[in-house]
């Protein structure tokens, strides 16, 4: 039978680590893997006792061992961190670095849609379907807006979905449209990125596209965490000023990076808000304009029952 496993560099509280590492496992991964990027006393204990996990603290001994050091940004501890765990995974024949608000959703059992590729393919593309954001106390997602390819017609999709900012947000999403990569195990001289695999000078070679299998992301719940993560990820992280826009530059294309800082500076909380709720929130309106243009998925994460399942000693305080 063909097996799987997850690879993660986590920072999060005990009970969003455990969910993730559980619903990975009722998925049908044979290893999940977690470098926990900062303390956490009681993930550790969960994971550790559980016989199909690995976890491991990124203390500086840890990094001594890895690199010699610690990397400043979280991407390179990410990318260090899985190409660390691709070298040495002997035990599962496929591997996947994905982030802890990311859930692979699969049509059929993930060991069959990975079995049914042929030898030659040596690594398998998931792209991602992005969540709608509920209110708070709303619970979990279960819409999601699905990964809508490049093309002719997708500008124009986006700007009957989004009237307002959809030359700002790339297919519809606030965050990535590259998806994740399962990489066959086992290939020398092989380093894994965020959203790619590298074999020497090759980009992720002998690739395919699983085309019935998602990466729910989970990029923000709610409101209040969206603007918890704002913050930082305007400074450091996906939305940082580095990255493309949606629209090329010379088209008059701006990046979130801009786009968000006009907002808050002429608008305030108001400006962000604005965005939020026309392209994040889970609203009847948004489902049915999904739902026009055939991108509407609905998906019960289920995730504190597996983590009552999986995790039974673990107390959700």
């Amino acid at each position: 039978m063909t097996t799987w496993g997850t690879v993660s560099t986590i920072k999060a509280d005990a009970a969003d680590v455990l969910r993730f590492a559980a619903f990975h496992l009722e998925a049908g991964a044979h290893r999940v893997v977690i470098f926990l990027d900062t303390p956490n006393e009681e993930a550790q204990r969960a994971l550790k006792a559980h016989p199909k996990c690995r976890v491991a603290l990124c203390n500086d001994r840890h990094w001594r061992k890895v690199l010699g050091r610690r990397p400043v940004k979280h991407q390179i501890r990410q990318s260090q961190n899985a190409t660390h765990a691709y070298a040495r995974m002997q035990d599962v024949d496929w591997l996947i670095h994905i982030d802890a608000d990311e859930f692979l959703v699969s049509q059929r059992p993930l060991t069959q849609v990975l079995g049914a590729l042929p030898p030659t393919i040596q690594s398998a593309r998931v792209r991602p379907m992005e969540a709608l954001s509920k209110p708070e106390g709303g619970g979990f997602p279960d819409a999601f807006k699905r990964f809508l390819p490049n093309g002719p017609d997708r500008l124009d999709t986006v700007l009957r979905l989004y009237p307002t900012f959809g030359t700002y947000v790339k297919g519809g999403f606030v965050s990535h449209v590259a998806g994740k990569l399962f990489v066959r195990t086992g290939m020398p001289d092989m380093k894994i990125r965020i959203h790619n695999a590298q074999q020497g000078e090759v980009m992720n070679p002998h690739s395919a596209d699983l085309e019935q299998v998602a990466l729910a992301h989970c990029h923000a719940m709610n409101w209040q965490d969206w603007r918890g993560a704002y913050d930082y990820r305007h400074e450091k992280g996906s939305y940082r000023a580095n990255l493309a826009p949606a629209v090329p530059q010379h088209a008059g294309g701006v990046t979130l990076h801009e786009l968000f800082r006009a907002l808050y500076t002429q608008d305030g909380e108001a400006g962000l808000r604005a965005f939020f709720d026309e392209v994040c929130a889970d609203t009847p309106e948004h489902r049915a304009r999904l739902q026009d243009e055939g991108l509407l998925a609905e998906h019960v994460l289920d995730l504190d029952a597996k983590m009552q399942k999986h995790f039974p000693e673990f107390t959700n305080r």
